[in-house]
């Protein structure tokens, strides 16, 4: 096992202090559990995972347009022509 050393914020320190006595863990394996999380969080989107790649962004767009989603190539297509006017 490699050993690492990080500098972080007071508040980080003393959260993940807080976190480790109330579950009666050590520091080190709270900071563990979360370095794991985030390696397994972000290794899962850099295999090509569309869902993890677009998760950020589905359902932050409204349209107004109920039926996009059923008829998106007309609606492509009229903004295309209507464009080029």
């Amino acid at each position: 096992m490699q050993q690492l050393t990080i500098r972080m914020p007071e508040e980080y320190f003393s959260k993940i202090e807080q976190i480790a006595k109330s579950i009666g863990l050590k520091k080190s394996d709270v900071t563990r559990m979360a370095i794991r999380k985030f390696i397994e969080e972000y290794s899962s989107e850099e295999e090509g995972d569309l869902y993890s790649k677009a998760k950020g962004l589905i359902g932050i767009v409204e349209s107004g347009i109920s039926d996009l989603g059923l008829n998106h190539r007309e609606y492509l297509i009229k903004k295309i022509i209507s464009a080029q006017c």
